[in-house]
Parts: C-alpha cells; sequence; structure tokens
C-alpha cells in the first residue's frame, strides 16, 4: 500500500514501482507500517520523516520534577492534611515529592520529634509509596523523597 506525499492513497503496488515513482518526484520511499497486511510505504522526504519522528518522541517523554512539601516542628493537624492533599496531587501528576522539614534555633534539639512528625506523615498518608531517598539529615533541614509505585 503507497500512500504520496500529500496524503492521498495510490493503491497498493509493487516495490520496484513505488521506488520509482518516489525517484521520479525526488523524495523517498519509506515503510511506516511494516507490521500491517499489506505493508503501508509512504513517498516523502527522509530526512523530513526523521524529524517528524523525534518531535513526536519528545511529545511523550515528560521530565520528571522533584516538587518540595514543607513542614515544621508546629504544625498543626489541619495544616498537616492541607500538605498531604498537595503532596498526593503532586503524585498523581506523576512528579517525586519531597517532604522537608526545617529545624531553626532551639528546635534543632528537637531532632528526635522532627523524625517522628516527619515518619509519621509519610506512614498516615502514603503508604502505597516508594521512598526515593530515605530520611536525609543535614544540620537543621531533614528531607525524605517518596514518588509513586
Amino acid at each position: 500500500m503507497v500512500i504520496g506525499e500529500t496524503g492521498q492513497q495510490l493503491g497498493v503496488m509493487p516495490t520496484y514501482q513505488a521506488l520509482d515513482l518516489a525517484r521520479d518526484k525526488g523524495l523517498d520511499l519509506i515503510e511506516v507500517s511494516p507490521k500491517a497486511q499489506p505493508p503501508v510505504a509512504k513517498i516523502m522526504s527522509f530526512g523530513q520523516f526523521q524529524y517528524q519522528q523525534s518531535k513526536q518522541k519528545q511529545r511523550k517523554s515528560k521530565k520528571v520534577e522533584i516538587k518540595i512539601v514543607r513542614l515544621s516542628l508546629k504544625i498543626g493537624r489541619h495544616d498537616l492534611e492541607v500538605k498531604a492533599k498537595k503532596a498526593k496531587e503532586i503524585l498523581d501528576e506523576g512528579d517525586k515529592v519531597r517532604v522537608e522539614l526545617i529545624l531553626r534555633g532551639r528546635e534543632r534539639q528537637r531532632l528526635d520529634l522532627a523524625k517522628e512528625i516527619v515518619q509519621n506523615f509519610i506512614a498516615e498518608n502514603f503508604p502505597q509509596t516508594k521512598l526515593e531517598q530515605p530520611l536525609k539529615i543535614q544540620g537543621g533541614n531533614l528531607s525524605i523523597i517518596i514518588a509513586k509505585n
């Protein structure tokens, strides 16, 4: 099955005849669908075909981003629920979430409480997610990265 350069169907023809037709127009014969019965070939420029394929591939791929949800040591129950809802939305979009808790001043002495808040937040709201990065402590910052399974 041969398709012309403007998209019209030229019908079923032998390969040598389709190649001659493409050469007469100064174009290439490209097999578009080899598994079809009969195989489908299109008369077009090979460079243009490669360009369209690369554009199509770029459209399909989505870059995964890491978005941050910040907690604090003195965060309230309702605020935790709001943060969890926002994190779920981010995960549903296909991105990863970094849950961050920043300790300021004297709060740094309560590292055990901070760990507990972050771990409870993850355990209660995201039991089906996988940990991309375990709980990491750098100075007064605690962070953990989660992603959807």
